[in-house]
């Protein structure tokens, strides 16, 4: 099979590859298309220094898989592959077990392939009213959605999102779906440097704002979609004392942080990561969400070293990979 690959001798480039052997739990899914993120781009900066078959957005057909139900049936995946024996696990806490493989991330190949293979148990059957534009959009959704599981956000708090990349514009779209119809709800401003992609927001009664921002006040809740490593020192600058910062980047590299206005202001960080896939897939299939004007363009995987350096351009929006049918 052809395969988009990335490692630190050859950089990105488009290989042939045995096509994956499933286990016994696991599904054989044929990719029909993926989704280029901000996290394959750190990756081929070293970030995780994964090397592999990238990619971890994507939805497809079942091939082959232990349940015959499933053959032939849209599907998307959870990008955590749990050991289900560490303590995480035993919790219930499988995105966080110790010795967890991530899809195109850590430890396993990812999407940007023609097949590939998840357990069972990560599989999402993609509604009938979902297109493949909108469903390959699950992962990055979900991972949006999960701020609401960690943190109660209400009309009456005052609401910054960071960042007009693909996944700040999710944040941004999802809090609003959240926030309709609740008391106080116009206090959502989202924050970013490219009047274009502000105008999505814009459209759907989102307050935008170019950054950075100025006389904006200070904010309840403050969530960094910067994908900057100078993100975190911005978005602390706009928390109010007591207040919530809620971080989504991942950026390659370290950086030096300066924690006493977290101490001083009684600040409280959340790290946020991978969220529900169920409720996103809801969302997409009752248009509450419609990420589809978040898409820049779509290459063949053929494509797919010019594919990464076009979603790698300076404000480049969603870039898609047609890999199958």
């Amino acid at each position: 099979m052809k395969a988009l690959i990335y490692d630190k001798k050859s950089g990105v480039h488009l290989a042939d590859r045995a096509k994956p052997q499933r286990k016994r739990d696991e599904a054989l899914i044929r990719v029909l298309l993926a989704g280029i993120c901000n996290t394959d781009l750190e990756i081929t900066k070293g970030y995780m220094a994964f090397s592999g078959v990238l990619g971890h957005e994507f939805v497809g057909l079942v091939e082959s898989a232990p349940r015959p139900q499933l053959v032939g049936r849209r599907v998307v995946g959870e990008i955590n592959l749990a050991c289900g024996n560490c303590e995480m696990c035993g919790r219930g806490m499988k995105a966080h077990c110790s010795r967890r493989r991530v899809l195109g991330i850590s430890g396993k190949d990812g999407c940007f392939a023609e097949f590939l293979t998840l357990p069972v148990e990560n599989l999402h059957l993609v509604p009938d009213a979902v297109s493949n534009e909108c469903a390959v959009f699950t992962e990055p959704l979900a991972a949006a959605l999960r701020i609401l599981q960690q943190v109660p956000v209400t009309g009456l708090d005052k609401v910054a999102v960071l960042g007009d990349g693909k996944l700040g514009l999710l944040v941004a779209m999802a809090l609003r779906d959240h926030l309709r119809g609740q008391r106080g709800a116009g206090s959502l401003l989202a924050a970013g440097r490219h009047r274009s992609k502000l105008s999505i927001l814009k459209r759907l009664g989102i307050q935008t704002a170019l950054a950075p921002l100025k006389a904006a006040g200070k904010f309840d809740i403050v969530i960094d979609c910067t994908g900057s490593a100078k993100g975190f020192e911005q978005a602390l600058a706009l928390t109010k004392p007591q207040g919530t910062l809620v971080l989504k980047s991942t950026v390659a590299g370290e950086t030096t942080l300066n924690l006493a206005p977290v101490v001083i202001n009684e600040i409280k960080i959340v790290g946020s990561r991978c969220g529900p896939f169920e409720t996103a897939l809801q969302a997409l299939a009752g248009g509450e969400i419609d990420p589809r004007p978040l898409i820049e363009k779509t290459y063949r995987l053929s494509n797919g070293v010019k594919a990464i350096k076009h979603a790698a351009k300076q404000g480049a929006m969603k870039i898609l990979l047609r890999v199958g049918r």
